[in-house]
């Protein structure tokens, strides 16, 4: 931007030269104390140039306009409010007046995405106090913070922070010693992450039906397809809901298994009064940029077992000894996350109650605007279970929903239809033994509105023919 700023002093040539250099076609102009006094665009200088102004003529007071502006730290959603349809690009200046950078905003094209990250001035705070360390790869005061934070935060006493959260899950089920010859049961509707990591460990995916109403793993499903050679379940806590923990600990305890809760779309819910992540042997968390905290990529295991703490962390880190720089006791991997990334995530965890209740009304103004239409179906609510809202989610009728999705693409507004069952995909029908109904109905009938601010709920309402 530094280029596109010039002196109120200046020859309009060097103006040109400033709108030349910034892609959105505007200068900035500041007085001699370098404060922002005012823009001038290239629809400006051409009607500068019209109007007799030669290139050698100095810039004057009539020649920029006084432009709407923003102060540094100001969040997305201000910085929209000040723009319209004359307005496009909002300057940002400091508490000096200096310009140093800009909000561009296109009003006709405007794409309403699925998900969006709740980032502000915080976030920035601590990713700049990161990088100004230099400390920028996986070593780094905020990823001690970020690990200690986020395990307290879910009721456990350690985590491990990883580049995402499919390799989290993978950790996991290495530091448990899953392996070939081990059978793994896993939901029919989740993301493939879930079954990818078992696979990764050379071990056999089962594949289990969800219940029709949570649609989380069945726990009844869940004790039927276990085996002798059955070593690990992993219950996901899909779409912000709780599984029934209380029921899959007490099957897993009475079989031995371990439990691997995946809770990469539930930050925050909870069963019986506990943070969903403090029921398995190992939890796993994703941070991706659609998460209800992100770090932009990045994971988490938790746990409350030392030694299994101890064994992801080497695993972790190439499988090096903790005490002797360069000795590899195991063959481990590369699944650090970056001090630039937990800094953000620190940012995130101090916000995130308001993260969570912003959801949450998100939702609430979707069940108004649609309250007339009988046929959704809204995710439940259960007296034992705090669910969270990653996404809103609501089931349709089948015959309606891609409908629905094409109309809402069509208004420019993202909407996602549910996961695919894994059992109906060629590469993992093999794993699953009997048919799973409930994710069937479940994945051809649900839909992923968009979660986020500023919603244009009278293109929702279109959409859905109200």
């Amino acid at each position: 931007m530094t280029n596109s700023i010039c002196g109120n002093n200046q020859q309009l040539r060097n103006v040109l030269e400033a709108i030349n250099a910034e892609p959105a076609g505007i200068s900035f102009i500041i007085d001699a104390e370098k404060k922002l006094v005012g823009v001038v665009t290239d629809g400006d200088f051409r009607r500068l140039l019209l109007s007799g102004k030669k290139l050698e003529d100095p810039l004057l007071e009539t020649d920029y306009n006084n432009c709407v502006v923003a102060s540094q730290g100001e969040d997305i959603h201000a910085l929209i409010k000040k723009t319209n349809k004359k307005v496009r690009i909002i300057p940002i200046i400091d508490d000096k007046g200096y310009p140093i950078d800009y909000f561009r905003y296109e009003h006709k094209t405007r794409f309403t995405p699925v998900a969006e990250p709740s980032l502000t001035s915080k976030e920035l705070e601590y990713l700049t106090d990161a990088f100004l360390s230099t400390w920028i790869s996986s070593r780094g005061k905020y990823i001690d913070r970020f690990e200690i934070e986020f395990a307290q935060y879910v009721d456990c006493k350690f985590g491990v922070a990883t580049s995402n959260g499919t390799v989290a899950i993978h950790l996991a089920l290495v530091a448990l010693g899953v392996g070939k010859g081990d059978e793994v049961i896993v939901p029919d509707l989740t993301f493939a992450a879930t079954i990818n990591a078992v696979l990764h460990c050379g071990a056999t995916p089962v594949i289990v039906d969800v219940e029709k109403e949570r649609w989380t793993i069945s726990p009844h499903e869940m004790e039927a397809a276990i085996t002798e050679n059955t070593k690990a379940i992993i219950p996901v806590h899909i779409y912000g809901q709780p599984c029934e923990m209380d029921e899959i600990m007490r099957i897993a305890n009475k079989h031995k298994l371990f439990v691997v809760e995946d809770c990469a779309e539930a930050h925050g819910a909870m069963y019986s009064g506990k943070k969903v992540g403090s029921f398995g042997h190992i939890s796993t968390y994703s941070f991706f940029g659609n998460k209800i905290l992100t770090t932009g990529e990045g994971g988490m295991c938790v746990t409350t077992d030392v030694d299994l703490d101890g064994k992801m962390r080497v695993l972790r880190d190439h499988g090096m000894s903790p005490t002797k720089k360069y000795w590899h006791d195991e063959i481990g991997f590369n699944y650090r996350m970056t001090n630039l990334q937990a800094a953000i995530g620190c940012a995130q965890l101090e916000r995130i109650d308001s993260i969570l209740s912003s959801r949450f009304r998100i939702e609430e103004t979707y069940r108004k605007c649609l309250a007339e239409l009988n046929e959704i179906t809204w995710q439940l609510d259960f007296q034992e279970a705090k669910r969270v809202v990653w996404l809103v989610s609501i089931l349709v009728k089948k015959k309606n929903r891609n409908e629905i999705i094409r109309k809402l693409k069509e208004q420019n507004i993202d909407a996602r239809p549910f996961f695919y069952p894994l059992s109906k995909m060629p590469i993992y029908e093999q794993y699953s033994t009997k048919e799973c109904k409930n994710a069937q109905m479940l994945s051809s009938t649900g839909i992923n509105l968009p979660t986020v601010e500023d919603v244009d709920l009278s293109k929702i309402a279109t959409a859905f023919n109200l």
